[in-house]
């Protein structure tokens, strides 16, 4: 018995190491790799700790081996944005200004019933009062309001309601987001006019969102983040040029 027990420990203190070592994630918020990687973790460790004729190392190394793989990937999936979608998935729009998406649903596998629920958890109780919805590739569902389904609405304070609009990432950690940028149709021009009007080169951004309003975010790696529109910094660009020209 002193020998399970002490089996046990051993075991349990390597194991909790090692998910440790994995980040600080929550079981929700796992991509499916990470999510496998801990169902097999888990699996393995229980062998040596109930069979005492299996040696303890025979327990250690596929859980230090599964470590190491997980490290491995979550490295190439921080690096490469084809490796991510690969290996993650990409995010799927299920809910737009014109309702529920039913193709969408249908390539994950999702029903009504599951829509309705996730619906229900981010306390809201119809697909009615959301612009969007996006269920991650962790399985979650995003969900951006109408305006007038926010806390504090902009019907409650007599503003004129505007659709709401989901925004684009154009940077992540450096990488540049072809895809975003013609969903968006964000093009070069106006990124080289807001990464030179803060003087930060593209690896030096964590992340630049912008909407359809032409409102961004940037966030820079080191230092505050900036936020504004798109269409002051372009106004002051001609104003510029046309004083300039004057002179």
């Amino acid at each position: 018995m002193l020998i399970v027990f002490t089996r046990s420990i051993i075991i349990y203190i390597f194991l909790l190491i090692a998910m440790r070592l994995m980040g600080k994630k929550q079981l929700g918020e796992l991509q499916p790799f990470e999510f496998a990687i801990t169902l097999i973790a888990a699996e393995l460790a229980c062998i040596p700790m109930s069979d005492t004729q299996v040696p303890v190392l025979y327990g250690l190394v596929p859980i230090f081996t599964l470590f190491v793989v997980e490290f491995t990937l979550t490295k190439i999936v921080k690096h490469s944005i084809r490796m991510r979608k690969l290996i993650n998935g990409k995010p799927v729009i299920v809910i737009t200004p014109q309702g529920i998406d039913y193709e969408a649903i249908n390539k994950l596998d999702m029903t009504i019933h599951d829509i309705m629920e996730a619906i229900r958890s981010k306390n809201y109780s119809s697909p009615a009062e959301l612009e969007w919805a996006i269920v991650e590739t962790n399985g979650d569902m995003s969900v951006v309001p109408k305006t007038e389904n926010r806390a504090v609405t902009m019907a409650d304070l007599g503003l004129e309601c505007k659709h709401a609009l989901i925004p684009y990432s154009i940077i992540c950690e450096g990488k540049l987001m072809e895809q975003n940028m013609k969903r968006s149709g964000f093009d070069d021009k106006k990124l080289k006019t807001i990464l030179d009007k803060y003087n930060y080169g593209l690896r030096e951004i964590l992340l630049l969102l912008i909407n359809g309003d032409g409102e961004y975010y940037l966030q820079p790696k080191h230092g505050n983040y900036i936020s504004g529109n798109l269409s002051d910094i372009m106004n002051k660009e001609k104003n510029s040029k046309i004083i300039g020209s004057l002179n």
